[in-house]
């Protein structure tokens, strides 16, 4: 589990039943757009995230329709998880650091 995939499912695990779009979950995550996209996908082709798009005129609101995610009951067991095994590793790797 990469370090990006890790800050979304951080994202979305702050608060688990919030849907949220790409560009929110970028800021919030500290990533570039760019960089969020793949990751959703990825989390949905897994069952991980749930989309649906937005219905809104595009005219009216003068911005393009958003597309909005979710976790899914098996993305919130799956990411605690994930979360989970990257805080025993980084209590396993701190312990074995020398003092100075």
């Amino acid at each position: 589990m990469t370090v990006p995939r890790l800050l979304v499912l951080e994202a979305f695990l702050d608060e688990p039943e919030c849907e949220r779009y790409g560009l929110e979950l970028a800021h919030i995550a500290g990533l570039e757009p760019g960089t969020i996209y793949p990751i959703l996908v990825a989390f949905e082709a897994a069952g991980w995230l749930a989309s649906r798009a937005e219905e809104v005129d595009v005219h009216v609101e003068g911005r393009p329709r958003r597309r909005y995610y979710r976790l899914t009951a098996d993305g919130v067991v799956a990411g605690r998880a994930a979360m989970a095994t990257r805080r025993q590793r980084a209590q396993r790797s701190g312990a074995r650091r020398l003092a100075w």
